[in-house]
């Protein structure tokens, strides 16, 4: 925001800072005073007034002023008065413009003086208060005083803001509104287009300050920024021409002398304040030139001084080669004692390098065994995770043991159904036997009797012929039936298994949906604790790590802290895959397994894992596979070098490719040819590079379903997602099941039916069994007994093959089934024989390679080993000698530092022992020379340059102080001739001014100043004094009559208006003793200048009433209530 500049001020007054503290008067850039200044008098002013006499005297010789101006003053009148005249005139015939910032725009009072609640809105140019006497008036000018940090004895109404705390209550309260907009408005980002200033003040003293902006807000509360306020406004509270209170207003209508009018004249203007800045300085600058003095007087004794010692060196000058040549010889004895130290250096030097040239063979050998042992970890790494990849045989051991006992179980059952056959068989040949000679028998009888009963026999024969067909239709049925129950029961068993694969899908969607619910849950719980997923009170083990001291670097963990994922579509297949190692820690020395392991443990954290890794930035870049293959490595993103690496030696995340589905994995292996696959679909893929493949099932244990989680929220939003899918899959196969309850219900109803039929037509054989049984004893009744009996046996005989036939017709049928069972049995156990076979070779082989490992693995050790004990014990060797030489580098160092110090360097090859011999010679020789002079040469020559150093510092700082002094009184001298010229401009202006405006009035009248005087008097010729006196004598104010003295006054204190830069003009009472005529030109005239003053506002108060004043655009009246009359009557003595 710029700041305001002050246009009445010169080229040396542009550097005095303007704050708070030190206000100068300031005026708008379109200032009245825009004529030059005259040329400076030679006198300049003094704030007290050297030349100041009583009041009375300047009365006594006010008709002289006119004979007492000096050329200086009626040539610059002469040369200015037109322009200024021409300048005002001009400006009268303009609008003045409305202010955008530093003008009131409301005052509110509550419990001030004797208003307990009282709000005014001025307009930005002219606004009267009026109102009866008592009404409260004043109040307002006091509080806007107040409110704009005047001080309370200003005001004229009390000596302390206690004394405007209205009667019976405990506070006051100001506030004031200031317009704040515009180009130049302060800060108007903070306070935006109005400044509220509230002041507060109570009966114990206390006063509060409450900055606001417009919108309410307390920007500050400290009195200072109320002054910047003011200060960048230029608004001057305390200047006695910006807000004349009642007191002052009267004092300066009615009762001022010239001297006080001078005084009001120079403090409204502020050339009072600026004089007496001025008088301090050029008082400093008197004191400092006293000062220089003394000063200056002491120069000639250190001018003698220094004469003196150059005699006495002079006197010693004779043995000044002889010094020198002690000095040439202390000289080369310091550089050769420096020769020496830089020979034992570079040999110190010589042999840490020679002790460092045996490092880097040892160090290239410990880097081959440690690229060695990482690439044997890799190869362990890997063999293990192929090893992992086998798994174990138990469930195929377990599968062939279960084929075993079924094949064993159908063994004997097949063994116990042949040798039942067999029995049945056999019976079968024994009955045939016995049939076939009963048979035999009953054809010879037959035959002896054929001829007499044939025709009936034969009749019979059919009935029993035609019985038999019946029956045997009967035993087809029922064979058909009996086919139709068992397809019906293989129906059920069918649907029974259907339903069992559907109760597992049932139970497995079930199973997911529970998974989805507890994972959500989970991620909401970890939403809250980010370590949650990772163990218990993971947070306070980190924080016991921290605050533990480790052997080797802290302990890396949880290692999921330092991944995250950037292929979501892997996120649970890499969860289930590198779970435990995403929940473990690392460390660099074995020993600190077991402190982290207790750390672990005691916070019930036993199960996570503790891995042990070498710092090292290998590149495992050459394990990859091409660029088009996703691997576990490229699906995930680490925060941590170290981290990586791990996971890279303990899970060879670099080469284990990710796959959607096992034949997409099975694909990839085989175009890579050899390689692990993890897949979406949960199988962990193998292929070796002899071509075999392994497929075995993933671990589906659960994980926390917060690892490698980016975020819960979309989580939570995965599951939820995951959890509708399964749900719907458990409404499917819930479905599925409801219909295949159904089809059994209905398969269960066919098969009853069957059996109602079955039993149907086993009843209607067993009636044509009977039916042929009586037709057979009839036929038997007409043979003889003894050939019925014998046909009754062949008729049992058969009838008991029936029962035989039908079971061996099962057995021989359940023989097959058995048969076709045992075969399909054989052929599993062959397959898991073969796959046991398999495996047992596939992991003796993985079991010896991991073993080899192992061997080669701990030789590198071993190797490593000794390289590091070699390479510890060649370091200390080094170190050893570094710090030899570093003792030997640092007291060359420091020998140098001090030869340098003492003397340039001297080139010597002699050694410091001749160089020492050659000195105590000279030496001893400089010491005899010396006792008779009773001083030395270095002492005299000290002596001689402290007397010299002594002048020269006090003639320059004399030289320099009194040049410096010479610029601060001649810019002060400037200053105080342009301050004569804005004094001689103001007063000049405000003689025009003036007698403009009495002449509104038909006055003649003029202002006379005299500054050597300090005083500012009134002439005056009023009309009537015109008529009847002429214009030979003009009026003193104080012979003027009430209103004439008052509107004399008015006139004067509007010129003086128009010298001053404040935005705020505030008058009380101004028209108490003019008449009607007098106070309405007044007004007019008071109205027309504040209508031509640009920018600036007026705040009148009277207690007269306004009716020949007509409101308008710029003149705002506000009327006071009626004081309230609360008085009762007084009581006096009779």
């Amino acid at each position: 925001m710029p700041k305001r500049r002050a246009a009445a001020s010169s080229d040396d007054e542009a550097s005095v800072t303007d704050t708070p503290a030190s206000k100068r008067a300031r005026t708008d850039d379109d200032s009245e005073q825009g004529s030059p200044a005259p040329p400076p008098p030679k006198r300049a002013p003094n704030g007290k007034g050297k030349a100041r006499r009583k009041d009375d005297e300047s009365e006594s010789e006010a008709g002289e002023d006119d004979d007492e101006k000096n050329g200086a003053d009626a040539e610059f009148e002469a040369e200015y008065e037109e322009k200024i005249r021409a300048d005002y005139e001009s400006k009268q015939k303009k609008a003045g413009g409305v202010a955008e910032f530093g003008i009131i725009e409301s005052i509110e009072l509550k419990q001030f003086m004797c208003h307990q609640r009282l709000t005014f809105s001025f307009g930005p140019q002219i606004n009267f208060i009026i109102g009866h006497n008592g009404s409260g008036k004043s109040a307002v000018l006091t509080a806007i005083t107040v409110a704009l940090g005047g001080k309370a004895s200003v005001t004229g109404r009390g000596n302390g803001l206690k004394s405007f705390i209205r009667e019976g209550q405990n506070a006051a309260e100001v506030e004031l509104a200031l317009k704040n907009q515009g180009e130049e408005a302060y800060k108007p980002k903070e306070y935006g287009k109005s400044i509220i200033i509230n002041r507060r003040f109570t009966k114990e003293g206390s006063s509060s300050w409450k900055i606001k902006s417009k919108d309410g807000r307390v920007i500050s509360t400290k009195k200072d920024e109320l002054a910047a306020i003011c200060d960048h406004m230029n608004i001057q509270v305390d200047n006695p021409m910006n807000v004349l209170t009642q007191d002052s207003a009267r004092q300066f209508l009615s009762a001022s002398t010239p001297g006080d009018k001078y005084k009001f004249f120079l403090r409204g203007t502020q050339l009072s304040q600026l004089s007496d800045e001025y008088s301090a300085c050029l008082n400093n600058v008197s004191a400092t030139a006293r000062v220089l003095q003394q000063k200056k007087e002491a120069i000639p004794d250190l001018k003698a001084a220094f004469k003196d010692a150059t005699a006495r060196f002079e006197e010693a000058s004779k043995a000044r080669d002889q010094a020198r040549k002690v000095e040439e010889l202390k000289k080369e004895l310091a550089w050769a004692h420096v020769n020496t130290k830089q020979a034992e250096m570079e040999a110190k030097q010589e042999n840490v390098a020679k002790q460092e040239r045996r490092l880097p063979k040892i160090e290239e050998s410990i880097k081959k065994a440690e690229d060695s042992i990482a690439e044997c970890d890799a190869n362990i790494a890997a063999l293990e995770e192929v090893h992992k990849g086998i798994g174990d045989a138990d469930d195929l051991h377990n599968q062939l043991a279960e084929f075993h006992k079924k094949l064993r179980d159908l063994a004997a059952e097949s063994r116990a159904n042949t040798n039942e056959i067999k029995g049945i068989n056999d019976e079968l040949k024994d009955t045939d036997k016995t049939i076939k000679a009963l048979e035999t028998e009953i054809a010879k009888e037959m035959k002896r009797l054929e001829k007499d009963t044939e025709s009936a026999r034969e009749a019979k024969q059919n009935q029993i012929k035609a019985l038999r067909e019946k029956e045997t239709a009967a035993d087809k049925e029922l064979t058909e039936i009996a086919d139709k129950i068992a397809d019906a029961e293989r129906a059920i068993a069918d649907i029974r298994r259907n339903g069992e694969g559907v109760d597992q899908r049932v139970q497995e969607a079930q199973r997911n949906v529970d998974n989805c619910k507890s994972n959500i849950d989970n991620c909401k719980t970890a939403e809250r604790d980010k370590y949650l997923p990772y163990g218990y009170n993971i947070q306070q083990v980190l924080h016991q790590i921290a605050n533990t001291r480790w052997r080797g670097q802290r302990p890396i963990g949880p290692l999921g802290l330092y991944v995250t994922l950037k292929e979501r579509d892997y996120a649970e297949t890499l969860r289930l895959q590198l779970g435990q190692m995403l929940t473990s820690f690392a460390i660099t020395d074995g020993a600190d397994f077991q402190p982290l392991k207790k750390i672990l443990d005691n916070s019930r954290n036993s199960h996570i894992t503790i891995h042990r890794f070498v710092p090292d930035r290998f590149d495992f870049s050459r394990g990859e596979p091409p660029l088009g293959i996703m691997t576990a490595y490229r699906a995930l993103d680490f925060s941590d070098d170290d981290v990586c690496r791990i996971f890279v030696n303990k899970a060879s995340i670099e080469s284990r490719v990710l796959a959607r589905t096992r034949a997409e994995g099975e694909r990839t292996l085989r175009d890579l040819g050899q390689g692990m696959a993890w897949t979406m679909d949960k199988f962990n893929l193998t292929r070796y590079p002899d071509g075999g493949e392994s497929s075995v099932p993933s671990w589906d244990g659960r994980v926390h379903a917060m690892l490698l989680a980016a975020e819960a929220t979309s989580e939570i939003s995965r599951y939820q997602s995951e959890m509708v899918h399964h749900e719907q899959a458990l409404q499917q196969a819930k479905a599925q099941k409801q219909q295949l309850n159904q089809q059994y219900n209905n398969a269960q109803k066919e098969l009853e039916g069957l059996k109602r039929s079955q039993k149907a037509v086993d009843q209607r054989r067993f009636a044509a069994r009977n039916e042929i049984k009586k037709m057979q004893e009839e036929l038997n009744a007409d043979v003889p007994i003894q050939l019925g009996a014998v046909q009754n046996q062949v008729d049992e005989y058969k009838e008991s093959k029936r029962p035989l036939l039908a079971q061996i017709e099962g057995l021989a049928n359940r023989k097959n089934e058995l048969d076709a069972s045992h075969k399909d049995l054989t052929r599993q156990r062959d397959a898991v024989q073969k796959q046991i076979s398999e495996f047992d070779d596939k992991q003796k082989e993985s079991s010896d390679a991991c073993a080899n490992a192992a061997v080669d693995r701990t030789k590198l050790q071993h190797q490593l080993e000794h390289y590091q004990k070699k390479l510890a014990d060649e370091q200390e060797k080094v170190n050893e000698a570094k710090e030899a030489a570093e003792v030997v580098v640092q007291e060359f160092e420091e020998w140098t530092a001090k030869a340098e110090e003492y003397c340039e360097r001297v080139i010597t090859k002699r050694s410091p022992d001749v160089i020492q011999r050659n000195l105590t010679a000279v030496q001893t020789a400089l010491q005899e020379r010396e006792k008779q002079q009773g001083a030395s040469v270095d002492e005299m020559t000290i002596e001689v340059n402290r007397a010299k150093e002594r002048l020269e510092k006090a003639t320059n700082d004399h030289k320099q102080m009194q040049a410096l002094n010479n610029a601060l009184k001649d810019s002060l001298h400037a200053r105080l001739a342009r301050w004569q010229e804005f004094r001689s401009h103001i007063a000049l202006r405000c003689k025009i001014v003036f007698s403009l405006h009495l002449s509104q009035r038909g006055y003649y009248g003029k202002v006379i100043f005299d500054h050597d005087k300090e005083t500012l008097q009134l002439k005056v010729q009023t009309d009537d004094q015109a008529a009847t006196q002429g214009a030979s004598r003009d009026k003193d104010p104080k012979s003027l009559s009430g209103g004439e003295k008052s509107f004399s006054t008015i006139c004067l204190l509007l010129s003086l208006w128009e010298s001053i830069g404040c935005p705020i003009r505030c008058l009380d009472e101004f028209d108490v003793f003019m008449d009607a005529v007098n106070r309405r030109i007044s007004m007019k005239m008071m109205i027309d200048t504040a209508n031509s003053s640009d920018k600036k506002q007026y705040i009148l108060i009277t207690p007269q009433d306004m009716n020949n004043i007509a409101p308008g655009p710029t003149v705002r009246v506000q009327r006071m209530s009626d004081p309230e009359r609360n008085q009762g009557v007084l009581q006096f003595a009779s």
